[in-house]
């Protein structure tokens, strides 16, 4: 039928038989025709709808938009004009076969729909269209056959149909025309490039050029990396995901409380009650919890399970169906190489074959190549999209349930563990979903593998698939071993950084006491505990790849012994050998994959299971707060009942309770009376029992300890607010704030250290005050009144306040602060160190009481603070803040250095030093000889395969048949051997380099000054203990592995290649030149994308860090969604540097793997030229190890720059082992034993200043202090008292003057010999996770006794009897499971136990309820009786009865002597004590 249609013959088989072998034309004018015009027309409708569908704004004209439809209109011309040729030259006769009216009548039809589709891409972002590049490539391919026949027509001189040639050789140049049209990108309304890249420069990631430029030229900087597309954004991809999750979790809940009752059913049910007669406060409630945490450690809590996956799998589906078929397009052409390989060989024998058969099939094996590498790379990005939204996701899931998360969920995460469900596990999930596809394709390969490998070696494959069966289970017994291993470590790694957590907020402590060794041993044994595991870990890794090396060899050798042994008819030939090794070569992968791919599923469910227990947590429960804003009452508790924890008591216990507009409340009570639950349970904090709470307007909240956001001043003030200038003055006048904000370099721009904290009064001199006090008991309301009332009532409130009156003069309790106002303040004015707070007051309608306050404070200096006022307004409004130079210590927090440029060789050395150069040696020693062994094998293969021409099956000697079979097994063999040499060398190398870079890290982190952890913020420097430590531990080793073993198998690949064809070394010298150059613009770009990454990374875990610890206070303020925006804007920060890295890598394998695929297809391209000289042996030989390159091209830059990248992880923690230290801890001059034994103290002429670059701050202090006299030091904020006490320690080193002990000067000796002998009570009672007894006695140099009296001293000795492990009862992370009154009371039987000459008192009572002051004023006066003691004081009733009191000011003493004697004159203490009603010495003492 076609032929007719043609008028000539359809098909000739003979024509392909000659050297020059041809198609007939009629084939080429119908189905090469028909095939491009076949591929448009079905898809054509499909790509319009989808146009249609997803239409944006139209486009304007373009010149490559213009360019395009002209040379398609001049195609339409063109047809229209050979349609036109036919028409004339048809008389009618019939003459004119059918196919020449069909072709141009269906060009016609086609450009019109080409013109069409074009210009519907005008609605597209991308102007390009996939299928338009693909069918103009077809219709190329599928024209070339046509144009060499016309070509060899005219050449014969048969000039029959000269103008249809024209015509065709014009088309087919405007169809190359517009192709590489066709390959230019659109510049679009967006800055990336990859929205508007052009088909062809996506699949080649051509559009990434720009930036790899960049990179080349200059480090790249955050702005020059392009934000990631809409559709990866972290709110898009959250709440695909969260629309999923509120299908699959109730299911999985649902699951839960089925597995519960069944389980309850099982074992009979508890009911839970209600005891009517006893309530806990907070801390008494996590003691209870501890206590059974104890009892169930047995058994693990029971979650929601399995749902993860599911709810991932329908958020993502549509990438993973488009990489499952690229990947399954790419292993089907994987099986096509040894075809090919089988057909050159056979061609390579044939010594009469057509030489073109020979180029045919070069050309074939680079094509298969191309398209391989294509599918593979695209594979790849939609993969590593795959895994970074992944990622992404869940970092910002685990961020929104941290917000909403209840506290019963809560407690059972520290900071550090919640931070590692960021990090870790949202990493581990990101690398198995990139590599998730491996499962079935792993398993689709090997089972390929073993059909071809049938074909070629029948059942003797079955010998090989035997052994392979048989090592699967031993691969699977390590990879569970392995799984147990990982699972330990990472609980090790959650301890490790829950202390370094710890030590870095609380280092100020650990260097007043001096107990950073106890801290450095805590952390080093956990850490040893960890490099045992990972020890472990790599022995049974390099089993692993002990098996995987030997796995092919002993297949290969197993399989041809059978197959020469079964049958002597069986004769090994170059064909069957070659072929087999390059299908056992494929094998290869997916056999070592396949146990990888299961160890790495099995460390992802681990991170599954944490993760879904997390997500799947309980939320916070707020439904009994009620918003009702018709109420006549701000807040009302209706029959309110509470608790910390459903299973526990109940802590407030049906309240009931009316707070009117305007009114100040005060919540009295004493310790564990419920006062800080009550306001937890307004906030939302508390699970409710029964009742409810009803607040009308919003909720202003300051917490016992305050949080203070890592940030300027301004922005913590203004929390998020709009800036109004008025409003903010008002607010700096009413908090006191505007006198400090003029001592501080920048104003209300300096910035504040993320660990600053403000700890505030617990006093009852604003009790008279306020309009009503709440009096509690017991977490009920005991009575309830104004103050008179409850006095006149002779209740609890009258009976707890007898006990204190006598230590409040008649107007209250004062506070030390030069400005504060005239008498009838009632000395409520406070310092910046002194916010009122757990007094509890709530003022709902805040502008009137800040109108009160104002008003009453208008009276005082106001003319001072108009001044403070106005300079501050004119620092803030006149200076734009971008222009304004900064005031030198405004800026706290330096920006986090990012090196640039290529990693120093020193770094380098540093770590290879670190490992040892005597491992370094015998692990290259014995790698090398491994690849010795590898190319023996090779060459042997290939002397054997030559046996099959020499003898025939009836002579072949069986010893010599013994011989090859032995030695290759034997070369084999060896090679595994050596690798698991070389890998166990390794492993101990590695361990031992992270062992050292951890230790110096800790060692120099722990002698870091001061002025480094407060310009540090604490993320940053726990990156260095997770994020980078943990990349020496698990990546590093493994990237420096795969390089080596990458480098070896290149070398030893192309040194077989030029055995066999000498003539390709003149190949490689052009072709190694491209790879250098490529690998060189990459590694630049790629090593500082790696360095963005993990700067950007640092930010994200403090500001998570830093929201966990002041949850209560977004809460309180309703200011999640702002810190969820903050969240998700950090981390498409983050984000963008990956996905930037991710391209950059499939930037570079589309171009080496192009490399590669020149080595293979000219290294066949050769065998052709070189036909005559060479053999089939030679040609296997060369060819299957020519298909292996492109991959280990590939791997070797890509581990190049792995190594890089990874080892930025060593500079980084190199970088804070050279932060400049403190002094010695210990010096060759030690103090006299006893020393101090009298405890005098000279200050000479002593200045200081806190860092190099700011003013000083103590400015010439001169005193002597007597021993055991006791000093008040007194001054306003700012006025140097806290540096006093840090000069003492020194903590600040002198910058002149000095400081004398007992005759020895502080500066001259070791700073531990000086901290062991000085003790401190700080202002804010800073304990550690551990036992009770190590908080207090961290070296044991104390015996129980010792202990038990210390604790029986500061009246804690009942508390702690009570609990059932007494002194080894466990403190949770910061101490939180005690009261701030017991932890302030612990901090003083800690000072009580180092028996001191000389006690310093930073206000120790400042944040504690009478009660607890009290107790410890008495304990402070008896048992420091013998010491020389210096109280830092902000109220002056603590000083009063002290020998004499220091006046400071501006860094200077401006007086000093007896109470007695500054009282009797005018003076700035004179004032201060009249402003505060106290007239004498005694009218405060008790």
């Amino acid at each position: 039928m076609l032929e007719k249609f043609c008028n000539s013959t359809f098909w000739n088989s003979s024509l392909l038989d000659s050297p020059e072998a041809d198609l007939p034309l009629c084939f080429e004018q119908t189905v090469l025709v028909w095939i491009p015009l076949g591929f448009l027309w079905l898809l054509a409708p499909w790509q319009l709808l989808h146009v249609y569908r997803s239409r944006n704004n139209k486009s304007s004209i373009t010149k490559l938009y213009l360019a395009k439809q002209v040379l398609v209109g001049l195609l339409l011309i063109l047809a229209a004009i050979e349609l036109a040729f036919v028409l004339i030259e048809d008389s009618g006769q019939g003459t004119v076969p059918p196919v020449r009216y069909t072709n141009p009548s269906l060009y016609l039809g086609t450009w019109l729909l080409v013109l069409l589709i074009q210009h519907s891409r005008r609605w597209c972002v991308q102007k390009d269209s996939w299928f338009l590049s693909l069918f103009w490539v077809l219709s190329i391919l599928c024209g070339t056959f046509q144009l060499q026949t016309l070509i060899r027509m005219l050449l014969k001189g048969n000039n029959s149909s000269l103008a249809y040639s024209c015509l065709f050789f014009i088309f087919y140049a405007f169809q190359i025309l517009i192709l590489v049209l066709s390959a230019f990108s659109e510049k679009g309304s967006s800055d990336n490039p990859s929205l508007t890249a052009s088909f062809l420069s996506k699949i080649t990631f051509s559009w990434y050029d720009s930036i790899v430029l960049k990179g080349y030229k200059q480090p790249l900087t955050l702005e020059d990396v392009w934000d990631v597309d809409e559709q990866s954004k972290t709110k898009v991809l959250v709440s695909k995901f969260e629309t999923h999750m509120a299908g699959e979790l109730p299911k999985a809940r649902r699951a839960l409380r089925r597995r519960q009752q069944k389980a309850q059913r099982n074992s009979g049910t508890k009911q839970h009650g209600l005891n009517k007669n006893q309530s806990q406060s907070q801390d008494v409630l996590v003691l209870e919890e501890a206590k059974k945490k104890k009892k169930k450690s047995g058994t693990a809590e029971d979650f929601p399970k399995s749902w993860l996956v599911k709810t991932l799998f329908k958020t993502f589906y549509g990438i993973l169906l488009k990489s499952f078929l690229l990947k399954l397009v790419y292993d089907a052409l994987t099986f096509l190489n040894p075809q090919l390989l089988k057909l050159l060989i056979s061609f390579a024998n044939d010594r009469d074959a057509y030489v073109w058969i020979g180029y045919l099939y070069s050309i074939l094996f680079f094509v298969v190549a191309l398209v391989q590498s294509f599918c593979l790379q695209y594979y790849f990005q939609l993969c590593f999209t795959l895994g970074v939204n992944v990622r992404t996701t869940i970092m910002a899931s685990v961020y929104k349930k941290a917000l909403n998360l209840s506290n019963r969920a809560r407690k059972q995460y520290t900071v550090g563990e919640t931070v590692n469900l960021m990090s870790v596990d949202a990493q581990k999930l990101m690398d198995v979903t990139s590599f998730i596809h491996l499962l079935w394709s792993n398993v689709l390969q090997i089972v390929l593998s073993i059909y071809f490998l049938w074909i070629e070696l029948g059942p003797s494959v079955l010998a090989g698939v035997g052994v392979m069966l048989l090592l699967i289970p031993v691969n699977g017994v390590i990879a569970t071993k392995n799984k147990a291993i990982q699972a330990k470590n990472m609980n090790k790694k959650d301890k490790r950084l829950k202390i370094m957590n710890e030590i870095l907020n609380g280092i100020k402590i650990l260097k007043y006491f001096a107990w950073e060794p106890s801290f450095k041993n805590q952390v080093n044994d956990i850490r040893k505990k960890e490099l045992k595991n990972l020890l472990t870990f790599g022995q049974m890794q390099s089993m692993i790849m002990f098996l995987l090396y030997l796995t092919p060899v002993l297949v290969s050798v197993i399989t041809f012994s059978v197959y020469v042994l079964v049958d002597s008819n069986n004769i090994l030939d170059a064909k069957k050998a070659f072929t087999s090794i390059t299908l056992f070569n494929i094998l290869r992968f997916p056999l070592g994959m396949f146990p990888m791919m299961i160890s790495s599923l099995l460390q992802a469910s681990v991170s599954l299971e944490r993760l879904e227990k997390y997500l799947g947590g309980d939320d916070l429960d707020t439904s009994a707060i009620r918003h009702d804003s018709h109420f006549d009452k701000v807040v009302q508790f209706s029959e309110a009942s509470f608790t910390w924890d459903q299973e526990t008591e109940v802590t407030i216990r049906d309240v009931n309770l009316d707070i009117m507009p305007g009114q100040l409340v005060a919540v009295v009570g004493t310790v564990g009376s419920g006062k800080s639950s009550l306001m937890s349970a307004m906030l939302g904090e508390m699970e409710n029992v029964h009742g409810h709470i009803n607040i009308k307007g919003t909720i202003a909240y300051v917490p016992q300890q305050s949080w203070i956001q890592n940030g300027t001043i301004k922005d913590n003030i203004l929390f998020g607010s709009e800036f109004d200038e008025k409003r903010y003055q008002q607010v700096l006048e009413a908090c006191a704030l505007l006198q400090d904000l003029k001592v501080l370099p920048g104003g209300d721009l300096a910035e504040i250290g993320e660990k600053t904290r403000l700890l505030v009064t617990h006093s009852i001199h604003f009790l008279p005050q306020v309009d009503e006090i709440v009096v509690l008991e017991n977490g009920t309301i005991s009575e309830k009144g104004s103050y008179r009332a409850l006095l006149a009532k002779k209740g609890l409130f009258a009976k707890n306040l007898k006990t204190f009156v006598k230590q409040a003069g008649p107007e209250g309790e004062a506070t030390v602060n030069e400005d504060s106002g005239e008498e009838d303040d009632y000395g409520l004015m406070t310092s910046v160190e002194e916010v009122p707070q757990d007094v509890a007051s709530f003022t709902m309608n805040r502008e009137n009481s800040l109108h009160r306050t104002l008003s009453r404070r208008s009276r005082s200096s106001s003319r001072r603070l108009k001044t403070l006022k106005n300079s501050l307004r004119t620092q803030n409004v006149n200076t734009p803040k971008e222009e304004k130079e900064l005031v030198k210590g405004q800026k706290l927090i330096e920006k986090e250095f990012i090196q640039t440029g290529k990693v120093k060789f020193s770094i380098y050395l540093k770590y290879l030093q670190a490992v040892g150069w005597c491992s370094i040696f015998f692990i290259v020693f014995a790698y090398v000889t491994s690849f010795v062994a590898l190319i023996g094998s090779n060459l042997w293969l290939s002397v054997w395969t030559s046996d099959s021409k020499t003898f025939n099956a009836s002579n072949y000697p069986a010893s010599q048949r013994d011989m090859r079979i032995g030695v290759y097994g034997a070369l084999g063999l060896t090679q595994g051997i050596f690798v698991l040499v070389a890998n166990i060398f390794s492993v101990y190398g590695f361990t031992h380099a992270s062992n050292i870079l951890h230790k110096q890290l800790l060692n120099n982190i722990l002698r870091a000054p001061m002025s480094f952890f407060d310009t540090t913020p604490i993320g940053r420097i726990v990156n260095r203990f997770a994020g980078d430590i943990s990349t020496v531990d698990d990546t590093l080793p493994v990237s420096l592995r795969s390089w080596i073993l990458c480098f070896l198998g290149i070398v030893s690949t192309l040194f077989m290649i030029c055995l066999a064809t000498p003539a390709f070394i003149i190949i490689i010298i052009p072709l190694g030149i491209i790879y250098v150059s490529v690998q060189i613009f990459y590694v630049a770009t790629s090593r500082q994308l790696r360095r963005l990454d993990s700067v950007t990374r640092s930010p994200l875990y403090s500001f998570f860090s830093e929201t966990v610890s002041g949850l209560p206070v977004i809460r309180a303020f309703q200011h999640q969604h702002r810190f969820l925006k903050h969240s998700e804007e950090l981390i498409d920060t983050n984000q963008k540097c990956v996905y930037s890295w991710i391209i950059s890598n499939r930037w570079l394998a589309v171009r080496l793997e192009l490399v590669g695929n020149l080595i293979v297809f000219f290294s066949s391209l050769m065998i052709v030229i070189f036909k005559i000289n060479l053999s089939g042996e030679v040609v296997g030989f060369v060819l299957s190890n020519a298909l292996n390159i492109t991959q280990t091209l590939n791997w070797l830059v890509r581990m190049t720059s792995e190594v890089e990248t990874n080892i930025v992880a060593v500079e980084r923690i190199n970088e804070y082992i050279n932060v400049e230290n403190e002094a010695p801890w210990v010096t060759e001059k030690r103090p006299p034993a006893g020393w101090p034994s009298k405890g005098e103290i000279q200050f000479n002429n002593y200045q200081v200043r806190y860092r190099p670059e700011l003013d000083l701050v103590l400015k010439g202090i001169t005193c002597d202090i007597r021993s055991q006299e006791k000093i008040g030091v007194v001054g306003r904020t700012g006025a140097g008292k806290s540096s006093l006490t840090n000069s003492l320690f020194r903590i600040l080193e002198a910058s002149g003057g000095q400081i004398i002990i007992d005759g020895v000067d502080i500066a001259s000796i070791g700073l531990h010999d000086l901290r062991e002998k000085l003790t401190i009570i700080p202002q804010d009672p800073v304990l550690f996770s551990g036992s009770l007894r190590v908080n207090l006695d961290p070296f044991n140099s104390y015996s129980d006794e010792e202990v038990w009296k210390a604790l029986e001293l500061v009246h804690l000795k009942s508390f702690v009897a009570n609990l059932q492990l007494g002194l080894s009862h466990e403190l949770t992370e910061a101490g939180d499971n005690l009261s701030i009154g017991q932890k302030q009371l612990l901090c003083l039987a800690r000072a009580l136990l180092r028996k001191s000459k000389i006690l310093i008192m930073d206000e120790a009572t400042a944040a504690v309820d009478l009660e607890t002051d009290q107790l410890i004023q008495i304990t402070i006066r008896k048992e420091f009786s013998h010491c020389t003691a210096i109280t830092i004081a902000h109220r002056l009733h603590t000083i009063m009865d002290s020998d004499k009191v220091m006046v400071l000011d501006n860094g200077k003493i401006v007086e000093f002597g007896s109470p007695e004697e500054l009282l009797a004159k005018p003076g700035p203490f004179y004032f201060m004590a009249k402003e505060a009603g106290i007239e004498n010495a005694n009218s405060t003492a008790l």
